[in-house]
C-alpha cells in the first residue's frame, strides 16, 4: 500500500482547551452527560490527575475513548529561577520551540502567579522589554492555563496560589477567547475556585476587547496607562493611535460599572523625564477624575539597550502626593524579582520573532551609530 494513501492519525484533542462549558459540549458530543465534565475538571485540576486509568468513575468504555483520542498535556518548564526576595521565574517551553516565562510572587497573605497570554507582544510598547522580542502567535487556552497548572504543581498544596495576574508576555485582550476560556477555569469551582477579585486581567487598551469582556467574563480589569495625554501616550504606548483616552476612558467607565471592582487600577511605569513632572500628575488628576480609580505607580525596570531610566524616588513620591490630595487612591508599587529580570516590563522568554520587529530595532540601532 502506498503510504501516501494512507490517512494520517487525528491529532489528541487536548482537554485543558476547554473550559466547563466547552467540556460539556465535547461530551454531549460524545453521548455523555454533560456532568461528566464537572468529573474530568475536578480529576485534572483539583486532584492532578493526567491519567485516564485514574479517573475511576468514569466508565471503562469513557476512560478507552478519551485514553484513544484526548490528551492532557501542558507546557514544559525548562529554567527556573529565584530571586533574592522569593519571587520564582520559570522559563515554559511550547510544543513550537517557544518559550515563555511565568512569575511566582509569594507575599505575607497572598500568593500572585504573573501568566502570559501571547509568546512575544504584537504591541510596540516602548519602555517594555517583551516588546523588543517581537510577535510569534497567540498561546492557546491550554498554554495558559497550563501555566498555572504547572506553577501549583510545583509549588504543591502547602503552597495555594491564590491570585492570577494576566500581565505576563503578551496583550491578553488580543487573544480573546483562548484567555477568557483560560479565566473561566481559574475561577471555576471544579477546577480552581480563584474570585472574580482574584483575577485580573491587564491591556492596553483594546476598546472593542473591553466592551466584549463586560458581556462575557466578570474579571477585575487593570489599565496599562503611563501617559496623561494622548500626545505623549501615543509615543510609549502606539495602540493609543488607535483607540485614543477619550474612547478608553468611556470603556473603563462602563466596565467600571459592573465589573467585580467598582473600579479601574491604572498602571503608570514612572519614566524619568518623559512622563513625571509635576504637571503630568496635574493632568492625570483630570484624566482619572472622569473614572473611578486606583492607580499604580511602577517603577521603571531597566533593560538592555532601553532609552529610560527610571524616575528618582523624590519625583515619584512627589507625583503620588499630588494624585493622593487629589483624591485618588496611589500606590508606588514594591518592584520584585528585578535581580532575575522577573520585574513588571522585564520578561522576554524566547520569541521567533514573526513580526521581524527585533531586526527593524537593530537597524535603527546601525543608523543612530548605536
Amino acid at each position: 500500500m502506498n503510504s501516501a494513501t494512507v490517512s494520517a492519525k487525528p491529532a489528541l484533542i487536548n482537554l485543558l482547551d476547554f473550559d466547563r462549558k466547552g467540556l460539556q459540549a465535547f461530551f454531549v458530543e460524545l453521548g455523555e452527560k454533560p456532568f461528566r465534565a464537572t468529573q474530568v475538571l475536578k480529576w485534572i485540576y483539583q486532584e492532578g490527575i493526567s491519567d485516564f486509568d485514574e479517573m475511576t468513575n468514569l466508565s471503562k468504555s469513557l476512560r478507552s475513548h478519551l485514553k484513544e483520542h484526548c490528551q492532557i498535556k501542558v507546557p514544559e518548564i525548562v529554567a527556573e529561577q529565584l530571586a533574592s526576595d522569593g519571587t520564582c521565574k520559570w522559563a515554559v517551553q511550547m510544543h513550537c520551540g517557544n518559550r515563555v516565562e511565568t512569575v511566582y510572587i509569594p507575599e505575607e497573605r497572598r500568593a500572585t502567579l504573573c501568566v502570559s497570554s501571547q509568546v512575544g507582544c504584537a504591541l510596540a510598547c516602548t519602555f517594555c522589554s517583551t516588546a523588543k522580542q517581537g510577535f510569534n502567535r497567540n498561546l492557546s487556552t491550554a498554554e495558559i492555563i497550563g501555566q498555572l497548572y504547572l506553577a501549583q504543581q510545583r509549588l504543591g498544596p502547602e503552597r495555594r496560589i491564590t491570585n492570577v495576574v494576566m500581565m505576563g508576555m503578551g496583550e491578553p485582550l488580543l487573544n480573546f477567547d483562548n484567555v477568557v476560556a483560560a479565566m473561566n477555569l481559574m475561577m471555576d469551582d471544579f477546577c480552581y475556585g480563584l474570585s472574580k477579585r482574584r483575577v485580573t486581567i491587564s491591556t492596553s487598551g483594546i476598546v472593542p476587547a473591553m466592551k466584549r469582556l463586560n458581556e462575557v467574563c466578570d474579571v477585575s480589569v487593570a489599565v496599562s496607562l503611563h501617559a496623561p495625554n494622548d500626545a505623549l501616550r501615543d509615543q510609549i504606548v502606539p495602540i493609543n493611535v488607535k483607540y485614543p483616552l477619550k474612547e478608553l476612558m468611556e470603556a473603563c467607565r462602563e466596565y467600571a460599572k459592573t465589573g467585580p471592582r467598582k473600579h479601574i487600577t491604572f498602571e503608570y511605569v514612572m519614566l524619568d523625564g518623559i512622563n513625571d513632572s509635576p504637571e503630568d500628575a496635574r493632568t492625570l488628576v483630570k484624566l482619572l477624575k472622569t473614572v473611578p480609580s486606583k492607580l499604580n505607580l511602577i517603577p521603571f525596570n531597566p533593560f538592555p539597550q532601553s532609552p529610560y531610566r527610571c524616575s528618582s524616588n523624590a519625583a515619584i513620591l512627589k507625583f503620588r502626593d499630588i494624585l493622593h490630595n487629589a483624591g485618588i487612591v496611589t500606590t508606588v508599587r514594591k518592584t520584585r524579582g528585578d535581580d532575575i529580570d522577573a520585574a513588571c516590563g522585564q520578561l522576554v522568554g524566547q520569541v521567533q520573532d514573526k513580526s521581524r520587529r527585533h531586526l527593524k530595532l537593530q537597524v535603527q540601532g546601525l543608523s543612530h551609530g548605536q
